[in-house]
C-alpha cells in the first residue's frame, strides 16, 4: 500500500476507535434506540438523493439494515447505555471475527484452518478474560449486550458477503435507510414518547455534533475510505488495520472519558487482538483455502465491504 493510502487506513480506523467516545457522550444526551435512529437518519439523508439507485439486491439491503443497523447499533448504543465503557466496548466488538468465521462456515461452507481456529479459541480466551475483570468493574449487562451487538455484526458481515456490493458508499447509504423507522418504533416502545420528545426538544450543539459524527464520519467517510482501499487493494492488505480500532477506542476512552485500563484488561485486549489477527487471516491447509464450496476468497474485514476489481468479492463499528 502506498503510504497515503495506508494513512487514511490508520484515519478511518482511528475515527472508528474515538466514536465510541462520540456515542458514550451523545448517550448523555439521547435514549440509546433513539440515538440510534438519528445517526442513521442522518447518515441516509440527503446522501440518498445523491449515490443513485441501490446496485445489490432489496433482500440484502433490507437484510444487513435490520442485523446491521437495528440488531447491532441498537443492542451497542443499549450496552454502553446501561454501563459498558467505551474502551471496553471498541474492544469486545472485535470478536465479531470469531462469529463471522463460524457463520461464514455454518451459511457458506467456509471451513477455517487450524490457524483460525487457534485464533478464535484465544479470542474468546481474551473475551473471557474481559468478562473477568467486567464482573469486579462494571455491570455484566452492558457488557453481555455489546456480546450480543458483536453477534449480529457477524451476520451482516455474512449476508453483506453474499451481496457483494460493488460500490460499499451506495450500499451504506441505501442500508441506513432501513433501520430507521424500526428503531424510532422500538425507541417509543421501550424508552416511551416522554423521554424521545424530551431529548429532541433539549437538542444542543453538542447532541447535534456527535449525530453529525457517528453518521458522517464514521458512517459515510468511514464505509467510503475503507470502501474505496478495498477497491484498490487485497482486503487481505486493508483488513488488519481494523485492529487498530481498540487501540483508539481505549486510548481515547482514557484520555477523554478518565476510564481505567486495569491490566486484566490489558491482558484481554491482547488476547482478544491478537486472536483476531489470527481469525483474520485465510483459513489454509496445504496452501490452498480451505472451503466445501465455492466462495469469496478475500478475508472478511470486520466492516461492510466493497468488491476488488481484480480478485473475488471481498468480505464492525462502533
Amino acid at each position: 500500500m502506498r503510504p497515503a493510502h495506508i494513512a487514511l487506513a490508520a484515519l478511518v480506523a482511528a475515527a472508528w476507535g474515538v466514536n465510541f467516545v462520540v456515542i458514550d457522550i451523545g448517550l448523555d444526551h439521547f435514549p440509546p434506540l433513539l440515538f440510534s435512529a438519528l445517526r442513521f437518519l442522518a447518515a441516509a439523508l440527503p446522501a440518498v438523493f445523491l449515490v443513485g439507485r441501490p446496485k445489490v439486491a432489496w433482500k440484502w439491503i433490507v437484510g444487513v439494515g435490520l442485523a446491521l443497523g437495528v440488531a447491532k447499533f441498537g443492542l451497542l448504543f443499549t450496552g454502553m447505555d446501561r454501563g459498558a465503557p467505551a474502551g471496553l466496548s471498541s474492544l469486545i466488538l472485535q470478536i465479531q471475527a470469531v462469529f463471522t468465521a463460524l457463520f461464514a462456515f455454518a451459511a457458506l461452507g467456509e471451513r477455517p484452518g487450524r490457524v483460525r481456529a487457534v485464533g478464535m479459541a484465544v479470542a474468546l480466551g481474551g473475551i473471557a478474560v474481559a468478562a473477568v475483570d467486567e464482573g469486579t468493574a462494571g455491570p455484566l449487562l452492558g457488557f453481555s449486550l455489546c456480546i450480543a451487538a458483536a453477534v449480529f455484526w457477524g451476520v451482516s458481515n455474512v449476508l453483506t458477503r453474499k451481496a457483494s456490493p460493488p460500490d460499499a458508499l451506495n450500499f451504506m447509504v441505501w442500508v441506513s435507510t432501513v433501520p430507521v423507522l424500526p428503531l424510532l418504533a422500538l425507541s417509543l416502545l421501550l424508552e416511551g414518547p416522554s423521554r424521545d420528545v424530551a431529548a429532541l426538544r433539549s437538542l444542543d450543539w453538542t447532541g447535534v455534533g456527535v449525530i453529525v459524527y457517528v453518521a458522517w464520519v464514521t458512517t459515510i467517510f468511514g464505509f467510503g475510505a475503507w470502501g474505496w482501499l478495498l477497491r484498490r487493494y487485497p482486503a487481505s492488505s486493508v483488513a488488519p488495520f481494523s485492529l487498530l480500532v481498540p487501540v483508539f477506542g481505549m486510548s481515547s476512552a482514557a484520555l477523554f472519558l478518565g476510564e481505567p485500563v486495569t491490566p486484566l484488561r490489558w491482558c484481554a485486549a491482547a488476547l482478544l487482538v491478537g486472536g483476531v489477527a489470527l481469525t483474520s487471516s485465510p483459513g489454509t491447509r496445504g496452501g490452498r483455502v480451505v472451503r466445501r464450496a465455492p466462495g469469496p476468497t478475500a478475508a472478511m474485514p470486520p466492516n461492510p465491504p466493497a468488491r476488488v476489481p481484480d480478485e473475488q468479492p471481498a468480505g464492525r463499528p462502533a
